[in-house]
């Protein structure tokens, strides 16, 4: 199955409603050095320039972030990509099924790579992605390098999936923000890692089958697990704990619902009919408003955990603080 490229035609209005000065200015502010929230289709993220340390640095200190952590360094296009890093055919296979699209690889680098070494935690690899939405490509062509840009929360809270979270979030660290309307995936990335045997580190949006299609059986992160972001064991976490395969809520517990239920009270309903890429477009979202409501605990239904529930499942155990 082919990335999904819908967000190219979809957000021309969006792109447009930013107009090329609102545009310029956001690569203005990062060529200066500067934080500028941006949408993709995943997440909305806070961008800096890759190859500037001094801009990275304030991204882990406006999220909060351990410094371990690898960042995602978002291009244009594969061409953008092959500047930075070693290519295979693996590598090219991949993005040319799913680019622009939700799909992390993470690759050997290049070895004039303009990514720093803050951005990629010391390593010598780097993870790349080419997004989908046409905001962040208007950005990234109008910039002309690469921007890490990591989800738009503080360190360790549920990733922002529309432009008042990422702003309320680290919007006080941002020069600049560009609206892009609700994420429409809801869910960061898969990442795989391309270096010896295909690894999956990270489950998303793009499934294990879809890859494996293109490339053939994926092995299970090992150690190798530290290149990807995303692989702290409490990560994704309200303020309120978190409860997973919950059939029948607490009192005082706020419900997360998947698929027809008779649970009444303080519910929200990730998909009513059991769909798990609307699951995913919510999941983000239901996690923050459940906490609004500063509830004891956050109880969450059972989910299936194959295709993209597996990557929903991933997220949840995080969020719980179950995954090492």
């Amino acid at each position: 199955m082919a990335g999904d490229r819908s967000d190219s035609g979809r957000g021309e209005g969006e792109r447009e409603a930013h107009g090329d000065a609102e545009i310029a200015a956001a690569a203005a502010a990062l060529r200066a050095g500067d934080l500028v929230i941006l949408p993709t289709e995943t997440v909305y993220g806070l961008g800096a320039d890759a190859a500037n340390p001094v801009a990275v640095a304030r991204i882990y200190e406006a999220k909060g972030r351990p410094r371990f952590n690898p960042l995602i360094s978002h291009v244009a296009d594969l061409a953008a990509a092959e500047r930075l890093a070693v290519f295979d055919d693996r590598a090219r296979k991949l993005a040319a099924a799913f680019w622009p699209g939700p799909l992390t690889l993470v690759l050997p680098i290049r070895a004039d790579t303009p990514v720093c070494d803050l951005a990629r935690a010391g390593l010598e690899t780097v993870a790349l992605r080419a997004p989908a939405h046409p905001v962040a490509q208007a950005l990234l062509q109008a910039f002309g390098g690469p921007v890490v840009a990591p989800s738009a929360n503080r360190s360790g809270r549920p990733s922002p999936t529309t432009y008042a979270d990422a702003v309320d979030e680290t919007g006080v660290s941002a020069a600049a923000a560009l609206d892009g309307g609700p994420c429409r995936v809801g869910l960061e990335s898969t990442v795989v890692a391309l270096l010896d045997q295909p690894r999956l580190l990270r489950p998303g949006a793009v499934t294990r089958a879809q890859i494996e299609a293109v490339i053939g059986p994926l092995a299970e992160a090992q150690d190798d697990a530290k290149r990807s972001p995303g692989r702290l064991a409490r990560h994704y976490s309200p303020e309120a704990p978190v409860r997973l395969d919950v059939r029948t809520p607490e009192p005082g517990e706020a419900y997360l619902a998947f698929g027809p239920t008779a649970v009444t009270g303080n519910v929200l309903n990730l998909s009513p009919t059991a769909d798990p890429r609307e699951a995913a477009a919510n999941l983000f979202a239901y996690l923050r408003a459940a906490d609004r409501t500063r509830p004891t605990a956050i109880a969450v239904a059972p989910i299936p955990q194959d295709g993209l529930g597996e990557a929903i499942h991933d997220r949840l155990k995080r969020a719980a603080g179950y995954v090492g």
